[in-house]
């Protein structure tokens, strides 16, 4: 075989090729040996998913994006902007074919799933469905999981799967990248019968990926850096920004100015900025003028104007993205974002509403949701450790000695302080 990333050379017996891996993929299970005719990659996939801990016995994969998180995260992924071409090249191929055309991100989170009815049906049984992850640290050896893995095209056939539940399939696909940075956005393939082990199926994936990255790099002309500008300001109390292609730690104030003008791109007034951070304080106009400053000095001064104070660029922040998505109804989504409350150690008046306010929105999205693996996620966080209603939601989903243990001395502790609620019997 020539090309160690194809499955069969041509003229090989699938049904031989399965018996003889079906046995070599039982000696790997039982004895952890690997013997030919396995190739290589499928070896060191086979070895990756036994330390990461997967069942040859699974029977499915488990759904973490659902309903509004998924149409929130699929709407927000760049490989959106090339599923029309996706569908054009490979959607009939799928469909007359019997097969499926699958389109997974670089987690291996399958975003879409489509083509033949009977057969996307019987894939919904193992859930390869849109929302599933079938990254190979989850799923073990399957082309969508192990390209993104391994960041190159390859072909998985029938037993070669790790998990016997998906031993019955035959899947390629390759890696799609962003063509300006490199960035692994996800991959693209192509999922059915063992029809599919021909090397023509790898080299048609690895042409609709070259396709796609040539569609993005259409869609996306270059922009030059500083005409954007990203905050990230949630879980820290000095906010960082990318601006000019260069990333910069700001100081405590400059990291509330910048949390307050992007929340205000029509601009602010010096009185308005100076009531937003110090409110009554005794701070003169002249104090925020010289903070304002340096800022420019920071960002540049084709970025931060004045009269009124403003950025004159395009801004995406993490708070945004976190409330858009929480919108939407996407809460998983929101929660991946949201790392921490919004600048913790800021004093300004009304980044403290707004961090509270955005804590709120969080919290209560969570509780509404019940996941208790969310909901455990924040109990658990530092910002969460004293929060009596999230410890309580947790408790009523998933009451482990541990959880009602915690809820308990919670509210005992705040009983005993005199605020909070008080403890429920």
């Amino acid at each position: 075989m020539t090309d160690p990333w194809v499955a069969l050379e041509p003229g090989a017996d699938p049904a031989e090729r399965v018996r003889t891996m079906r046995r070599a993929h039982e000696r790997f299970t039982t004895a952890g040996a690997v013997t030919r005719p396995v190739r290589s990659v499928v070896a060191d996939s086979w070895r990756r998913s036994a330390r990461a801990r997967v069942s040859p016995a699974d029977t499915g994969a488990s759904v973490e994006l659902t309903a509004g998180d998924l149409g929130a995260y699929r709407a927000e992924h760049p490989l959106s902007r090339v599923m029309p071409l996706f569908r054009e090249l490979m959607g009939g191929f799928a469909k007359d074919g019997e097969h499926l055309l699958a389109v997974c991100d670089a987690h291996g989170r399958m975003l879409w799933v489509e083509g033949h009815a009977t057969t996307r049906a019987r894939a919904g049984r193992m859930n390869f469905v849109p929302g599933a992850r079938w990254a190979e640290s989850a799923m073990g050896t399957n082309a969508p999981g192990t390209a993104v893995a391994v960041d190159r095209p390859v072909q998985v056939f029938a037993t070669e799967h790790f998990v016997r539940e998906v031993q019955s399939w035959t899947c390629a696909a390759a890696p799609v990248h962003d063509p300006r940075t490199g960035r692994l956005l996800g991959a693209v393939d192509v999922t059915g019968g063992d029809g599919l082990a021909h090397p023509h199926s790898l080299a048609f994936v690895q042409a609709v990926a070259r396709a796609a990255e040539s569609q993005l790099a259409l869609l996306a002309p270059e922009v030059d850096p500083a005409d954007t500008l990203e905050l990230t300001a949630l879980g820290r109390d000095e906010a960082l920004v990318l601006v000019g292609g260069r990333k910069r730690r700001l100081s405590r104030r400059h990291s509330e100015i910048m949390v307050l003008l992007a929340r205000h791109p029509e601009g602010l007034s010096g009185d308005e900025l100076l009531c937003a951070l110090y409110e009554d304080e005794a701070v003169t106009p002249v104090t925020l003028r010289a903070e304002l400053t340096r800022l420019r000095q920071v960002l540049g001064p084709e970025v931060l104007r004045s009269r009124p104070y403003r950025l004159a660029v395009p801004v995406t922040s993490d708070v945004d993205v976190v409330e858009r998505r929480l919108g939407c109804g996407a809460v998983t989504a929101a929660f991946s974002v949201y790392s921490g409350p919004l600048l913790p150690g800021a004093q300004a008046p009304a980044v403290v509403r707004l961090r509270r306010r955005l804590t709120d929105q969080m919290r209560a999205a969570l509780i509404a949701r019940g996941d208790p693996d969310l909901l455990s996620d924040w109990a658990h966080a530092p910002w969460g450790e004293d929060d009596v209603e999230a410890w309580r939601a947790l408790a009523a989903v998933r009451p482990t000695a541990p959880v009602v243990a915690r809820l308990r001395a919670l509210d005992q502790e705040f009983a005993t302080d005199g605020y909070g609620r008080a403890p429920r019997p």
